[in-house]
Order: C-alpha cells, then structure tokens, then sequence
C-alpha cells in the first residue's frame, strides 16, 4: 500500500508505545521500603537459650512475610536483667523499623518497681509488635535435693542460681522468701541462664526459678523424661493444661494481699515473649501484619513442632493493654512489692 502506513506496522507501534509506558510507570513505582534492608533483632538473652531459640525461629520466617523481604539479623546483648537491651530499643534503635527486640519481659516489673535507676524508657510507650508465645514460668529445684515442696523451703535453705538483679532468677526466689516465707538463697553472678543450668547440673546451686516450660521442653527434655528436676511451682495466672496439679506461685500467699502481690509478679507473664520497637515506630501495623502471618506459616509451625517450641501468638494490641495495666498497679500494692524486693537494691 503506496503512501499509506501499513496496518501491521501500526500495531507494531502501538505495542511498543504501550510496553515502553508500563516501563517507565514500573520505574517510577516505589520500591517496598524494607526491600534490600536488614532488620537486627536484638535479643536480651546469651546464646543457647529458649528465648535466643524462639527469636532465631522467628527471624528465619518473618522476612518471607514483609513486604520487600528484608534479611533479618540476631544479635545478643544480655546483662542487666534484660534492661541492657530494653534501654537500647528504647533509646538507641532507629524509629523506621530496621531494629526491634525480643526481650524477656521482665523489664516491665523493674519499671513498676523502680528496682534499677538503670531504667531509661515507660514500657507503655514502646511499640509493641506482638509475642510468639505466653507459657507459664517455674520455679524448681535439681532432683537429688531433699526439697520435695514449697513448705520444704521455707524449712531449709536452697541455693538458687542467679543472673542480673532485674531477672527472674532473683525476683521469684525473693519474692517467694519475703511473702511465703522460704529460705531460697540466691547464688548471683553468672553470665547467662544457660551458665545457671550447667552450675545445677554440676552441683554449684540446687535450684532455679524463672525458666518456662517450653524452654526446658526444648532445652533439657531429658530433666523432664528422668526426672532430674522437681517442679514447685508454676508462675503464671493460669495453671498450664500439662501441669493442671502444680501450684501457682501466688496460691502460696497467706492472705488475699499476699495473693495480690505474688500476682502482679505473675501478670507480666502474660506478655510471653514479645516483640519490640521503640517509641513512636515507624511501619509498626506493617511489621504486626506481619508477624501475625509469620506465626501462621506452615513452614515455621513445623520447624517449632520439631524444635519442641511452642506457638501461641499474642496480637500487639493485646499486649499494649496488658503492659499498661501492669505499669499502672495502684501505689499501695507497688510499695508493698518494693519492700518486699528491698533486699535487691543492696
């Protein structure tokens, strides 16, 4: 066809017109922000532990889950009764979402209590993402002991192995010594709890608090399958469905005050093990999203089967109302803690 373009050619160019068009709004389309980052996960645990296990579970399924798909990377910072790494969440961690914690939570109390002028955050300001999981903590002691109950301890002593003043290694020992009356002695000083483990296992102390039972699920399961520990009691606010006859730690309280206490001691428990940020973080629903559908992935849900570690997810809303009812325990029952803890502040 002379003088006239032709149809095909046309087409032809109209296609191109159109790829090159979807090109360049492909180019000009933002990339997702966590695309290319990393995420440190600080965790306020040493190595080995069932908390550093849980957190490095999570970190190796939670990118597939974020929009861009960011490398995630642990690293450990105990000390302090877990307030090393809380400070420094707090404090230092960027506001955009490229470092969050998985700290124990017992932060909250040395808040509540002012247990530390180490203390540089309000737990109520932080963001919270979510917890993989709320499972009841322990009190226990090593099975070759002559203790055999709580009422034994309060007729002897029992050398207990202890990290940080902040931790629950000391808390529930002391607590249970001032309210129930037991003669728990505290042995303090060692670097993590894994290092307490081994210092019961060799003979050094007789006991521990503060360990949940999916960590020794994970961790010992032979001290369960062989009986090499004795459990006295369980902290928590429910009694846990595998251990429906183990007592809680505040049904020991003599009195309804003594039980007030010895709860709010328990409360914090609830929180699990959460998922920080600090205050006013950035991308916080993404990063709760998130979470949530990491905890539901199938792929994570068997690597924790395998690992004995148990998922019961925690939505970040709910631990904000649980946190804030914990940082605001009416002034008398929080003096009355206090002096009970006294001991620790020496």
């Amino acid at each position: 066809m002379t003088g006239q373009s032709r149809p095909g050619a046309k087409v032809l160019a109209l296609a191109a017109a159109l790829a090159a068009a979807a090109t360049g709004a492909l180019a000009q389309q933002p990339q997702p922000f966590f695309a290319g980052k990393t995420i440190q996960l600080i965790v306020s645990t040493g190595t080995g532990g069932g908390q550093d296990a849980n957190a490095r579970l999570v970190a190796r399924h939670w990118p597939n889950h974020i929009d861009g798909r960011p490398t995630m990377v642990v690293k450990n910072m105990p000390g302090a009764g877990h307030l090393r790494a809380a400070n420094f969440i707090a404090n230092q961690a960027p506001k955009d979402g490229t470092m969050i914690g998985a700290i124990v939570p017992a932060f909250l109390l040395a808040q509540v209590l002012e247990s530390s002028k180490g203390i540089q955050f309000d737990a109520a300001k932080l963001s919270w993402i979510g917890s993989s999981a709320a499972i009841n903590s322990t009190v226990y002691v090593w099975g070759k002991t002559q203790v055999q109950t709580m009422t034994d301890a309060t007729r002897q002593q029992v050398l207990m192995g202890g990290t940080g003043a902040g931790s629950y290694t000391q808390i529930y020992p002391h607590i249970l010594n001032a309210i129930v009356g037991t003669k728990f002695k505290v042995i303090a000083g060692y670097a993590t709890t894994n290092d307490v483990n081994l210092a019961m296992e060799r003979g050094e102390v007789q006991g521990r608090a503060g360990n949940n039972f999916n960590s020794i699920r994970m961790e010992n399961p032979d001290w369960l399958r062989e009986g090499k520990i004795r459990f006295l009691a369980q902290v928590g606010l429910k009694r846990d469905a595998e251990y429906p006859d183990l007592p809680l730690m505040h049904e020991f309280g003599k009195t309804d005050d003594d039980k007030r206490l010895l709860r709010l001691f328990s409360a914090d428990i609830a929180v699990g093990r959460p998922f920080i940020g600090p205050p006013g973080m950035e991308r916080l629903d993404e990063l709760q999203r998130s979470f949530e559908a990491a905890l539901a992935d199938p792929a994570l849900l068997k690597e924790a089967k395998d690992m004995h570690i148990d998922i019961a997810p925690v939505k970040g809303e709910e631990l904000q109302a649980i946190v804030s009812d914990i940082v605001s325990t009416p002034a008398d029952v929080v003096a009355r803690a206090r002096q009970a803890l006294s001991d620790l502040e020496k």
